[in-house]
């Protein structure tokens, strides 16, 4: 495909918690392109994490929450479905294996490594050992971890270290072949060395997908994403190629917030 493609794009959107008076996203217009890293910042209590969220229906397993507006899903032949129109557990299952998601705490299933990353495998029907075995191998691969866990495949995910078990949580993710993946602040919990390994692996993932991370580091921010977007109150206060961001914002607020004025 060419470059600039949408794989996302969030049109006029509005999502309000179960419960609540207010929305806590107002009318957000968002493209995510194609083989990209967007990055989401703002402060705390923003929506960015609320917004990263929605594009893969994550709110869904709480009920009562309202989306208003379109969420498109570009496929790899340029059709697209919106994303707020499924309906049925095997649509939301499918929608997730295409919109992978990373949280800020690994969450390696209390099983192998091997099994952590064949379960979503197995889930989407492919039952052959050998080519698990492959799938498994290569996103180990992808997730610069095979090295540290090719001897190690039958024991625990859990015995892996913070950042380790961070790479595995990726490799379980990539094993199902995403269009996008959503990473919701992956370094917080990590040390330095870990958080440069995964920065070097986010960076190396946009040549296979898209990528879209929200962080409080604006350092992390300004290194790995090629498109930024500010978001304050709810609000898309400013969206821009992430050098004019930085440099040169069009709002005083974006610049306020980037030079640590509030935040």
């Amino acid at each position: 495909m060419g470059k600039n493609n949408l794989v996302m794009d969030i049109k006029d959107f509005s999502f309000t918690y179960s419960g609540a008076e207010e929305p806590s996203l107002k009318k957000i217009n968002l493209p995510v392109l194609e083989n990209k890293i967007t990055a989401m910042i703002g402060p705390s209590g923003c929506g960015k994490s609320t917004l990263l969220r929605a594009m893969n229906r994550i709110h869904d397993l709480y009920s009562g929450n309202k989306y208003e507006g379109l969420i498109n899903l570009y496929k790899a032949d340029g059709s697209k479905e919106n994303i707020l129109d499924l309906k049925k557990e095997n649509d939301f299952i499918k929608l997730r294996q295409q919109v992978g998601m990373i949280f800020q705490k690994p969450t390696p299933f209390p099983m192998s490594i091997f099994d952590n990353v064949a379960y979503g495998l197995k889930l989407s029907g492919i039952k052959n050992r050998s080519e698990l075995e492959g799938r498994v191998e290569k996103a180990l691969q992808g997730a610069a971890i095979w090295k540290e866990t090719k001897d190690r495949l039958k024991e625990s995910a859990l015995g892996l270290s913070g950042g380790q078990q961070q790479r595995l949580c990726i490799a379980r993710a990539v094993a199902l072949k995403p269009r996008v993946l959503l990473f919701d602040e992956p370094t917080s919990a990590l040390d330095p060395i870990s958080t440069g390994a995964i920065e070097e692996l986010i960076t190396e993932l946009k040549e296979e997908l898209s990528v879209v991370i929200v962080t409080h580091n604006m350092q992390q921010a300004s290194r790995l994403s090629d498109y930024t977007a500010f978001m304050y109150l709810g609000d898309l206060a400013e969206y821009d190629k992430t050098d004019k961001i930085f440099l040169n914002p069009s709002k005083k607020l974006t610049e306020d917030y980037i030079t640590g004025r509030f935040g």
